[in-house]
């Protein structure tokens, strides 16, 4: 699991929504932010990653981190963008992206100031979150790369 006070860039976090919920992650991941765009479903893949994309000619793995916090399936909207991630897999830099309902912003937290998400009335399996900030009347919910992207089943919801 990621240790949000070791995070590079940790304070910068990319906003984006999933299912109306506000989700943030370290900008210090993101590649880049694409618009939406059909992928290749690849036959007899995992459902975690049903296909690929092209991104600037490099082929880059579609994950579906809806799955993995419990969601119902992505519905094409005109502000939906794929964020494209750079990760470390298994000790290998990977690019991998997936797709967001909409990006909101960048902006600088102070990560003192991240609260656990409580599990009791949370939505999503806690191996996925570092845990909460507040802004202004909403939480960000800040996800964990390292465990959301994970291709490990020991990760995966129960």
């Amino acid at each position: 699991m990621t240790d949000i006070s070791e995070m590079s860039d940790g304070n910068i976090l990319l906003v984006f929504r999933l299912e109306g919920e506000a989700f943030g992650v370290s900008v210090s991941y993101v590649h880049e932010i694409l618009d939406r765009e059909r992928p290749t479903m690849v036959p007899n893949a995992d459902a975690f990653s049903p296909g690929l994309i092209n991104v600037r000619g490099s082929v880059v793995p579609l994950v579906d981190v809806r799955l993995r916090l419990g969601m119902g399936p992505a519905q094409a909207t005109e502000n939906a963008r794929m964020i494209v991630l750079e990760h470390e897999i298994k000790d290998v830099k990977t690019k991998l992206a997936f797709e967001a309902d909409a990006v909101e912003e960048v902006f600088e937290v102070n990560m003192s100031d991240v609260e656990p998400v409580p599990e009791l009335g949370a939505s999503w399996p806690q191996v996925y979150l570092l845990g909460a900030i507040r802004r202004e009347d909403e939480l960000i919910i800040l996800l964990d790369p390292d465990t959301l992207f994970s291709p490990n089943p020991s990760f995966a919801a129960a």
